[in-house]
């Protein structure tokens, strides 16, 4: 794969992780900040490191299975593996300004 090749499909991974929503909050996962690591490698594996807003959520299997599902769909993709992490723990600063507008917490 040209390097080209992995930009677009990186991009695509993150235009698909935009689609997910946290069902909590009318804000998908990436703006919300929950994505903090997204490597793909040119043998098709998606690696994403990602968090919750908070240790106990009770969505947290089904955010890490739409995550899986959804991203496996991307051209490219033949294997995604998803990293759960609380570290660091997520806090509103990490979303983006977009986020905050549609939360009205700017």
């Amino acid at each position: 794969m040209t390097p080209e090749e992995i930009l677009k499909v990186e991009k695509d991974i993150v235009l698909t992780l935009k689609t997910i929503y946290d069902p909590e909050i009318p804000v998908n996962i990436y703006d919300l900040g929950l994505i903090y690591e997204i490597d793909y490698t040119p043998d098709g594996a998606a690696n994403i490191r990602m968090t919750l807003t908070a240790p106990n959520c009770p969505m947290a299997e089904q955010l890490v299975e739409d995550v899986n599902r959804q991203v496996a769909k991307v051209d490219g993709v033949r294997e995604v593996n998803v990293i759960l992490t609380f570290d660091p723990v997520w806090d509103k600063s990490m979303m983006s300004e977009e986020a905050l507008l549609e939360l009205n917490l700017l």
